[in-house]
């Protein structure tokens, strides 16, 4: 079985969307995930967390990160389908158009 991050990332229109949350809706959209999680049973690797900031390194100097990465998790499938069935109704997916998930297959190194 192949193991894939899931990389959350999320436009300026829904960073600031997540801003105004009530409480409520916080709780809403945790809801929403555990529910995913929850349906992957043995699929889900690492539940994953959330990012904050990134200093973007180089040999000779380091810079802010600009992206807006919001966090990560990872799933394995037998291959990159079966993994972007895993993620076709992710909460992540629903709760802004802004949002999208970056997907790859991971390897060991």
């Amino acid at each position: 079985m192949k193991r894939f991050i899931l990389i959350y990332h999320y436009d300026e229109e829904a960073k600031t969307a997540m801003a105004t949350f009530t409480k409520e809706e916080q709780q809403a959209s945790m809801i929403e995930w555990h529910v995913w999680r929850d349906g992957l049973g043995e699929k889900l690797v690492d539940f994953g967390g959330i990012l904050f900031g990134g200093t973007n390194l180089y040999a000779d100097k380091e810079e802010p990160c600009t992206k807006n990465i919001l966090g990560y998790s990872f799933i394995q499938a037998d291959n990159l389908e079966e993994a972007k069935t895993l993620i076709a109704n992710h909460p992540h997916l629903k709760w802004h158009r802004g949002a999208q998930i970056e997907l790859h297959e991971y390897m060991s190194m």
